[in-house]
């Protein structure tokens, strides 16, 4: 009876997540494939434009630049973070977790009004005999939108690698320190792989989320960047509407940042395990 019980407890409690995930990932995923198939010369369109394929460069990129800048900044904030008293560093987490509640469309004004032609700091570098066109035009370009990304994506890693900051053990360091370890050799050898599961999830998160993020991108570049997002934007809009060769650019979408999650996951238990090992 109490096995019963049990089973109808944990049933009610998954019924929900499951209710979640087929609504809104199952389902979608199943339309979209046949909404693929339903053209068979749609991947054939896809697969042999060379914007797609240039398209797919550009994301990987994203996803490997903003990802890289946002762990080595979080990670720097997280480590400031675990050295604050209780106190203040819930203050500090507070303000560091802004950034998550803000739209992609706001973000990309902010930088616009940052880092723009007649942005902020573009003037003040201007005083000093910077080019406001070639300052101005960085934030529109590729290595620029990863900069505008790492804003929402550093706070990701924070709350990611804290934890892990927590409980670590800070003698550690210490006794390192007074075995006569230089810095580097600390951060190398001591703490960096014990912190490399976290750092592992992390970059996997931020990863997905830099490869699949759409509003920022097409605030900040229109559809003139040759990133996933915005191809598949340009199947789905006014000018022309393909649907059969955007599910395709979907699916290629989602397998990239299906890929990026299961990369980190497969790193996170490797890492696990051979820091316990």
């Amino acid at each position: 009876m109490r096995f019963i019980s049990f089973r109808l407890q944990t049933a009610i409690f998954i019924a929900p997540a499951l209710a979640l995930f087929l609504l809104f990932f199952a389902v979608p995923s199943a339309a979209m494939l046949a909404e693929a198939f339903s053209d068979a010369g749609a991947a054939w369109r896809v697969l042999s434009d060379p914007i797609f394929w240039n398209s797919v460069i550009g994301s990987i990129f994203i996803g490997l630049a903003a990802p890289l800048l946002s762990l080595v900044v979080g990670t720097a904030v997280a480590i400031t973070i675990s050295r604050m008293p209780p106190r203040r560093s819930g203050w500090v987490l507070f303000a560091v977790s802004l950034p998550l509640t803000f739209s992609g469309l706001i973000v990309a004004y902010g930088f616009i009004l940052l880092l723009g032609r007649a942005g902020f700091v573009t003037q003040i570098l201007a005083i000093f005999g910077a080019d406001p066109a070639t300052v101005g035009s960085f934030i529109f370009s590729a290595p620029g939108l990863a900069v505008a990304y790492s804003y929402y994506l550093i706070p990701r890693v924070v709350l990611i690698v804290l934890p892990a900051l927590r409980t670590f053990d800070a003698g550690q360091l210490a006794a390192a320190r007074s075995l006569g370890a230089k810095p580097g050799e600390v951060l190398r050898h001591i703490l960096l792989p014990q912190l490399a599961p976290s750092l592992a999830t992390a970059f996997g998160l931020t990863a997905a989320v830099a490869i699949g993020a759409y509003g920022t991108a097409l605030a900040l570049t229109g559809t003139s960047l040759n990133i996933l997002p915005l191809f598949l934007y340009s199947k789905i809009s006014e000018t022309g509407t393909d649907l059969p060769a955007a599910a395709v650019t979907s699916i290629v979408l989602m397998a990239l940042c299906i890929a990026a999650i299961c990369l980190a996951e497969i790193a996170h238990v490797f890492l696990t395990r051979r820091s316990r090992g």
